[in-house]
């Protein structure tokens, strides 16, 4: 038998860059023939061509990144070749040194070679789960191993060639398959001269069909499996693991299974529970070696239960105090007090036979099941005998109890010398265990008050950093408020500086302030409000009339300003010049003032500005008497128009 071990030295299957190396271990007929460091291309090569039997792993990430180059893997392994993953599969996982300390055997974990020879090894005792993930039929597709092509003088011919030669490796295959008895379903894909493409699907896995890939020059073969749905992990063994069971019986019923390494396995209750369900329940994880209670005297539901699975009965000298039961389920999560009670009942049936269970993993030879001859010794038989029933004769017969060839008095004496050893024994280990559990309260006071202080620590550093948190808050928006307040004071001591610069002028007597206003909008205006203001009496400065609006005119002449000086009245359109003497704004040009500006305000001589209002005013005033005079004539001309239809409308 072959059996190949791998296990990753450097690299790994997600890396582009690094790719992976594995430390291989071949064993044949239960010995090592080599250990070698290989690639992955190279570890492919090898398995097609000396096609092991298996090829164990202790994990699938180190073969293939996800399912699908999982499935890729397992596509290229040669028929014969299965794929052993040693620690399990699906939710029940182990590590490997939990799979190798089943049967004994102990290896370096930080060696990669050590691993892989350790899950070849456990992998020949029948140990993990054979990984599968193709149906149990096979996909035979037989095509053209070219294209034909557009081809030219001779495309005819060399068409009816390749077409020719894949009808005639079909028939190859029909008849090697119709010589081994599989059955078969045959699709014929016709084409010019033959056939262009034959598929068989045949109802036998792979390893059962003689026909392998060909890849020739006109055709090629493909032989390949229908994927499953879900990889499915089938046991190599399918003999149960031995379990510890602890059953606490009433109206909620609780059941605590634990393996041989006190290790909890499966945990739960119900008050809806028959005898026939918790046999079922156990069944599903295992077959119990040893069934506990936690009274002295076995309850009949329990009692039922352990006569079904003719298993070990184990009861404490007296019932178990509550104390003890928490004590024992300190470090596990369970529901109510039944899961408990059944918990502590398990426990100190490990309990009980940990030393023994300690002193035959030292006895026993590694490569042997240590379970099954834990299972042995529990049930009577003696060391030697286990190991003889494990050999090749005796490793599928039962395990028979043992029959006295001593008279019965003979016996009787042996047994009672027994019993009192194991009391001397027992009265041993409760002192010492009584010892060891003062301490272990000594301890688990002081860690409670440890643990009481860092908790108190923990929760002012929690407070205090949370108050930290706060108050640094506030003050980051006490700044974010300062530094907005602060820039609103800037603005406004610029605008003091301005208005009281402003004011000053208005108190000379030749000169005469101006506010400047960049053009004549709305935006323009909102600055000016910003920046100066406006007040009645104001006379305004105006720099641009480009873009000028009607709507901005009107907000000038709601505050009812002196007036608006203007570079140069020449260049303002007559519509401009109009609106600004319909709303009485005087617009005066800056020729002969003086004027001088320093950024939004400006002075000019007020003689000057005086001579050009008057003259401005002779001019509205004229310019009102001529409205009134149009406005009078449109009045008669209408009057007149109205009384010429009238009358010749009247005849």
């Amino acid at each position: 038998m072959r059996v190949y071990g791998i296990d990753i030295v450097k690299g790994s299957v997600r890396s582009r860059s690094k790719r992976p190396l594995f430390a291989l271990c071949r064993i044949i007929d239960d010995e090592i023939a080599s250990e070698t460091e290989v690639s992955l291309f190279r570890l492919i090569r090898i398995l097609e061509a000396e096609e092991p039997d298996i090829l164990a792993v202790d994990s699938l990430q180190e073969v293939a990144a996800d399912t699908k180059e999982l499935y890729t893997f397992l596509q290229s392994l040669p028929p014969k070749t299965d794929l052993i993953q040693v620690t399990g599969g699906g939710d029940h996982r182990e590590s490997l040194a939990q799979v190798a300390g089943r049967y004994n055997i102990t290896f370096n974990r930080f060696d990669p070679y050590a691993e892989a020879r350790t899950s070849a090894k456990v992998a020949a005792l029948g140990a993990g789960c054979r990984v599968e993930a193709f149906a149990d039929t096979c996909l035979i597709t037989v095509s053209r191993g070219r294209s034909p092509g557009k081809g030219g003088w001779s495309q005819n011919r060399y068409t009816r060639k390749i077409h020719g030669a894949v009808r005639t490796k079909a028939r190859e295959i029909e008849m090697t398959l119709l010589d081994a008895g599989l059955k078969y379903e045959m699709k014929e894909f016709r084409a010019f001269g033959g056939y262009s493409r034959v598929i068989f699907v045949v109802s036998a896995p792979r390893a059962h069909v003689p026909v392998r890939n060909l890849r020739g020059s006109d055709v090629q073969v493909n032989v390949s499996q229908p994927r499953l749905e879900r990889i499915r992990f089938i046991p190599q063994s399918g003999k149960p693991r031995y379990l510890i069971a602890g059953i606490d019986p009433g109206t909620t019923m609780a059941v605590a299974l634990l393996n041989l390494d006190g290790e909890l396995v499966h945990l739960s209750s119900s008050r809806l529970t028959s005898i026939a369900d918790v046999i079922s329940l156990i069944t599903e994880h295992g077959r119990p070696l040893i069934i506990a209670s936690d009274k002295k005297e076995m309850p009949g539901t329990v009692e039922k239960i352990r006569r079904s699975f003719n298993a070990v009965p184990f009861l404490p000298r007296s019932d178990m105090p509550v104390p003890e039961k928490f004590e024992l389920a300190g470090s596990i999560q369970y529901e109510n007090d039944h899961e408990r009670d059944a918990y502590a009942a398990a426990m100190v049936a490990y309990r009980h036979y940990k030393n023994k269970f300690a002193s035959l993993s030292k006895r026993i030879p590694s490569g042997v099941a240590l379970d099954e001859i834990r299972a042995r010794v529990i049930r009577g038989r003696s060391l030697e005998q286990a190991l003889s029933d494990l050999s090749p004769a005796g490793a599928d017969e039962e395990p028979k109890a043992q029959v006295p060839e001593e008279p019965e008095s003979e016996a009787r004496r042996g047994r009672e010398r027994e019993y009192e050893a194991m009391v001397a024994r027992l009265r041993s280990l409760v002192s010492e265990l009584y010892a060891e559990g003062q301490k272990k309260d000594d301890e688990i006071r002081r860690l409670r008050r440890t643990l009481q202080n860092e908790r108190s620590k923990v929760k002012a550093r929690i407070r205090r950093d949370s108050e930290v948190a706060r108050l640094e808050g506030i003050i980051k928006n006490q700044k974010r408020h300062l530094r907005r307040e602060e820039k609103r004071n800037r603005t406004l001591r610029k605008q003091l500086e301005r208005m009281r610069t402003y004011a000053d002028l208005l108190d000379g007597e030749d000169l005469v302030p101006l506010k400047v206003l960049e053009s004549l909008s709305r935006d323009a205006i909102r600055r000016l409000d910003a920046e100066m203001g406006r007040k009645p009496g104001d006379w305004i400065y105006l720099g641009r009339t480009d873009g000028w609006g009607k709507n901005a005119i009107r907000e000038l002449a709601e505050v009812q300003i002196a007036g608006v000086v203007v570079p140069d009245l020449s260049v303002l359109p007559p519509d401009l010049i109009s609106l600004f003497r319909e709303m009485r704004i005087p617009l005066i040009g800056e020729q002969g003032l003086g004027l001088r500006l320093q950024g939004s305000i400006g002075i000019c001589l007020r003689s000057a500005l005086d001579d050009r209002y008057r003259v401005w005013q002779e001019e509205q005033e004229r310019y009102e008497r001529e409205k009134k005079v149009d406005s009078i004539e449109t009045l008669f001309k209408e009057y007149r128009s109205e009384r010429e239809r009238e009358v010749r409308k009247g005849g």
